[in-house]
């Protein structure tokens, strides 16, 4: 008898994909106060407190791919690099979490939010993954860990991890050196572009830490905590104006005098920039005579000088406003509100 013909192994395919998990988060838009500050110890530290939009920016999806190399991560769309860096940081300490062997995986992020204009759009990204990480190994991770994952994966990081409480935040260390309180005084704000929108390398921008600038800016802290305390709109406003006039050293807006000039000419608050980027913004008081008056002409002003209004918002919004727009992919031409 002649025997049967011994079979052949099957063709080996791709390992099936692995568990799916998703993350989103919040942006910013720009801050309120940058500086350096004393922390605890008294060492000079620079950190930051940012003004929250409430809208998702970034939202992800990560898929295991079992038996992969843990930083064997691929990123749709390309060049997400900070992202990949936190997807294989989150993977490596949620596997740690499970005592379980890290693999890789497949992340996607989708969000419209324009990339470095100082809105946090990487920082947004990079929450994002790890909250996507970590849902797909069954992972809760506190916001000081996701902080932490942050710090690694960018080199600084906004608190956007701790939801939109105003936070002094050490955005190179990722740690908060103090609670404010729990919301910003109640503002309506009027967004723009500066620098024709160009973004800014946070990282390059030089830190100063002379005696005068700490005390300054521990003097514009002590305000700020006044304005968070007493729900002071005003007081947010001459905060916010101080400390970006302060920065104009370093970031030289050519638009800063006329966004100035709009804001007293419209009876804004103030005005607030992105000490990183090139977003700003000018805060008026809700409870102010004539507001839908005043947020016209303030927009109208602001084209006329050349400097494109992109959104209007308020800090005190749990859903979106009658008129927001969304912010367009190709910021050179922004979206206007309609207000």
């Amino acid at each position: 008898m002649t025997a049967a013909p011994a079979r052949r192994p099957a063709p080996s395919g791709p390992a099936a994909p692995g568990p799916t998990g998703a993350g989103h988060a919040a942006c910013h838009h720009g801050e309120i106060l940058q500086g350096v500050f004393r922390d605890a110890r008294g060492l000079p530290c620079p950190a930051l407190v940012t003004l929250p939009v409430n809208v998702r920016a970034s939202a992800a999806r990560f898929t295991h791919r079992p038996g992969s190399p843990s930083d064997e991560v691929t990123v749709t769309p390309g060049g997400r690099t900070k992202a990949r860096a936190a997807a294989v940081l989150a993977v490596r300490a949620c596997a740690a979490r499970r005592g379980a062997e890290p693999c890789g995986g497949e992340l996607t992020l989708t969000g419209d939010l324009p990339l470095g204009l100082g809105m946090g759009s990487s920082t947004s990204d990079v929450i994002a993954t790890v909250r996507a990480v970590a849902d797909s190994w069954g992972v809760r991770l506190p916001p000081d860990a996701i902080a932490r994952l942050s710090v690694r994966a960018e080199g600084a990081s906004d608190p956007l991890m701790h939801g939109p409480r105003p936070l002094l935040f050490a955005q190179r260390e990722g740690r908060v050196l103090e609670t404010l309180g729990r919301a910003l005084p109640p503002a309506v704000v009027v967004g723009c572009a500066l620098g024709g929108g160009e973004p800014v390398d946070t990282l390059a921008l030089p830190v100063s830490a002379r005696d005068e600038d700490l005390a300054a800016y521990e003097h514009l802290r002590r305000m700020l905590r006044r304005a968070v305390t007493d729900a002071d709109t005003a007081l947010l406003g001459r905060v916010g104006t101080a400390s970006a006039r302060l920065r104009q050293r370093v970031l030289r807006h050519r638009e800063f005098p006329a966004l100035t000039a709009i804001a007293d000419r419209t009876g804004a608050a103030g005005v607030q920039i992105a000490h990183s980027g090139n977003v700003a913004g000018l805060l008026f008081d809700p409870r102010t005579p004539g507001l839908e008056r005043r947020l016209r002409q303030c927009a109208q002003a602001l084209g006329r000088e050349g400097i494109p209004p992109t959104r209007t918002f308020t800090t005190f919004a749990t859903r979106p406003e009658r008129g927001v727009v969304p912010w367009t992919n190709t910021f050179r031409k922004p979206s206007a509100a309609r207000i």
